[in-house]
């Protein structure tokens, strides 16, 4: 019998409803018990000197060893280091990957904060960089105003052909791949772009290979509050080739109804996507902390409704506890994140699922 339009609306419901699936709250508790980190260990990377600023650690592996890149602001704008450990506690940094340019006909002369790309995402896996044509591939925000997040920010495209276990100086994009003055811009975003991270998805089950998340703000929808402004949101790209990106839907796949909701990281276990990401001014709070949220198709996330996963409780941390990346190595879970103090002095500390403070 053929089908009619009827059967083929029916079809399309279910396959509708299972494509958007909400991830149970079972499996999201059973998530929560993996993640969990409650023993803050301490600050592991602090600035190179006093009146600097580290932020935003992405920490994988090579040859043995590890490796994070870090962002540093120094009063003008934003840069790009690394550093390495043998044991995810000590670090020493070895340079910068990432250099202002300090030349202002740049689209990205005074900001150059960075985030390695094409990781092995799978939880407790080699946390390895994928090279994709021979380079590694990293976004960054850049832009060329003076300040902290000043004038037009912009998401950029760097990569490199050499060895990235040493510092040295990553190409960067002669132009920026996504703008906030862009044509196809979405209601939410027409302000400034912030922070990104993307995979390489070689199922392709948004029909790409490469998947970015990023946030942003802005806001001019229907809901004309100008508060709204600032709110950051976190929404979704998509690319054939790493060089040239298309906004993947209308809305953000995470955000709240106030404050900020940014700076995602994606990791799996099992048959679950687990994004990680931070929150900060929400309704009632003026702290900011990390959570994460559940997807078992990039696109739909069921967000965790309990407690945070990190959030100020240390002298080190007392005023925001967030930008988080998670690393699984034997047996242990590495919470690593932004620590700001009451001082305003920001660092990069970690927390982990057993206690190691004797290690110190």
């Amino acid at each position: 019998m053929p089908l009619t339009t009827l059967h083929w609306l029916f079809f399309l419901f279910l396959t509708s409803a299972v494509a958007a699936q909400e991830v149970p709250d079972t499996v999201m508790q059973k998530i929560y018990a993996e993640i969990k980190t409650p023993f803050k260990y301490g600050l592991v990377v602090q600035p190179s000197s006093a009146n600097k600023k580290v932020d935003c650690p992405t920490v994988f592996r090579k040859d043995n060893k590890w490796y994070m890149s870090y962002i540093e602001f120094d009063g003008t704008g934003y840069e790009t280091l690394l550093a390495t450990s043998n044991d995810l506690l000590h670090w020493t940094t070895l340079g910068k990957m990432l250099t202002r340019s300090n030349d202002s006909t740049n689209w990205d002369a005074y900001q150059r904060a960075g985030y390695v790309a094409l990781q092995d995402y799978n939880w407790g896996g080699t946390y390895a960089l994928e090279p994709y044509k021979n380079n590694y591939w990293m976004t960054y925000i850049g832009g060329n105003t003076k300040g902290y997040e000043a004038g037009d920010l912009s998401i950029g495209i760097a990569k490199t052909n050499k060895d990235i276990t040493t510092a040295h100086e990553w190409e960067t994009s002669k132009k920026p791949v996504l703008k906030a003055s862009d044509k196809t811009v979405r209601w939410w975003e027409d302000k400034k772009l912030f922070k990104s991270t993307v995979i390489w998805d070689k199922q392709k089950t948004t029909g790409y290979p490469f998947v970015m998340y990023y946030n942003a703000n802005g806001d001019t929808s229907h809901n004309r509050d100008k508060k709204t402004r600032w709110f950051e949101r976190i929404g979704m790209a998509v690319s054939k080739d790493m060089q040239h990106w298309k906004r993947f839907q209308i809305d953000p796949v995470m955000h709240h109804k106030i404050g900020i909701t940014g700076d995602a990281v994606i990791q799996k276990i099992n048959d679950v996507w687990v994004m990680f990401y931070f929150g900060a001014f929400w309704e009632g709070r003026k702290d900011a902390f990390n959570r994460f949220a559940c997807s078992y198709n990039l696109v739909d996330w069921t967000d965790w409704k309990g407690e945070d996963l990190i959030k100020p409780s240390t002298s080190f941390d007392s005023k925001y506890a967030h930008k988080p990346f998670v690393v699984k190595w034997n047996g242990v879970v590495y919470h690593f994140y932004n620590a700001v103090d009451d001082k305003e002095n920001r660092a990069i500390a970690v927390a982990t699922s057993v206690d190691l403070t004797l290690k110190k």
